[in-house]
């Protein structure tokens, strides 16, 4: 009896072994073998990098050495959220979007204005361009579908494939939810240029696109498109798209500038000093597009509370400001319509106007968007 019952245990403990083996092996292969992955940087490349003080022993860091490196206490507490309930994180009903016509975009040479798609992804139409903002159109932010929570519109104010010709891509770092390989190889064929933060054009190589559309910035470096200027400014965030990868490449917010008009767009960062600078540097705006959701005080260096991105507006001298990085995707464990009720609350106190628009509604520089409120009827 006890031998069967060894013999039992060692079979079950074989075949636990092989099934391991058998998902590691499956795991490292989805990972060298999916293009999702995208590429990295160049020898060569890296060699350049170190003239860059953002980047230190071979990997790009945040200012004041500022670490997203999460303890075991931390990971488990983590961990112990994300497997509690987590009421209201996802609307009840598919969240419906203002639909806009492809000739309408492609003849429009007026007033500036932007169009959000939920999330941080943007069309800006300025100065008789177009620029696309961290064009994730994908259903979901991950590497494989079934990695990740399904967007919440099930669909978008305008197909990729009817978009027209784009002047102009901006990237503000690295991550799945901000730099998607099924957008990018929609929208490869009809992009100038991309701009991104230093190494993040190794994944867009890796990717077909072609080098000499590819323009790489450090922080505080400027680029003149046309007449418009595109200024790569500090995030306080973190980069990687596999296990391996982190820190190779780096992450920022981005200034547009006119001749007579300013926005800024904060990519994902959490709260510091650099908002202020940037306010100083390149203030006032007429409109800053902040992060505001995917958040938790576990993670607070790398995501703002929703207060914070208030008070991100005050710091960089904007006219009015814009909630972005929700109302498309579960990141984090609140509740869906948190950041835009918690901001609103906050604004209200610093007197900083906040508009919060449809997805898929024309958002104009001089005016707000009407008070519907959309959110709460979802």
């Amino acid at each position: 009896m006890i031998k069967r019952s060894l013999k039992f245990i060692k079979r079950m403990l074989a075949f636990f072994g092989i099934l391991f083996v058998v998902i590691g092996i499956g795991i490292l292969l989805f990972i060298n073998l999916s293009p999702q992955f995208g590429g990295t940087p160049s020898p060569t490349q890296k060699k350049e990098f170190t003239v860059s003080e953002n980047y230190k022993d071979g990997k790009f860091v945040n200012l004041g050495g500022v670490k997203m490196n999460m303890s075991f206490n931390s990971f488990a507490k983590m961990l112990k959220l994300y497997l509690k309930p987590q009421p209201h994180s996802i609307p009840n009903t598919n969240i419906l979007t203002q639909k806009i016509d492809s000739l309408h975009i492609a003849n429009y040479k007026e007033e500036t204005r932007l169009v959000w798609f939920g999330h941080s992804t943007f069309l800006l139409q300025m100065n008789a361009k177009n620029i696309l903002i961290d064009p994730m159109f994908g259903n979901v932010p991950a590497p494989h579908p079934i990695l990740g929570n399904n967007r919440f519109s099930k669909e978008l104010p305008i197909e990729v494939e009817k978009l027209p010709k784009i002047d102009a891509v901006l990237l503000s770092h690295d991550h799945y939810d901000h730099l998607d390989y099924g957008s990018i190889q929609k929208l490869k064929d009809k992009v100038s240029i991309f701009y991104t933060p230093l190494g993040v054009g190794a994944h867009l190589l890796e990717w077909g696109v072609p080098k000499e559309n590819i323009i790489e910035l450090d922080w505080w470096q400027e680029n003149i498109f046309d007449d418009l200027k595109f200024i790569c400014t500090p995030a306080q965030h973190f980069s990687g798209r596999s296990i391996n990868d982190g820190g190779n490449t780096l992450w920022s917010s981005w200034v547009i500038q006119s001749e007579t008009e300013n926005i800024f767009f904060s990519g994902d960062s959490g709260y510091g000093s650099h908002f202020k600078e940037i306010g100083e540097k390149y203030g006032p705006f007429n409109l800053g597009l902040l992060e505001c959701g995917q958040y938790n005080e576990l993670w607070s260096e790398i995501h703002m509370m929703p207060e914070e991105t208030a008070q991100a507006g005050i710091d960089i001298k904007a006219e009015k400001i814009m909630p972005i990085h929700w109302g498309a995707f579960k990141l984090a464990m609140h509740p869906w319509t948190d950041p835009v009720e918690r901001i609103l609350s906050k604004a209200h106190e610093l007197k900083i106007n906040t508009i919060v628009p449809k997805i898929g509604e024309s958002i104009f520089l001089d005016k707000n968007p009407k008070d519907s409120l959309w959110w709460k009827n979802e």
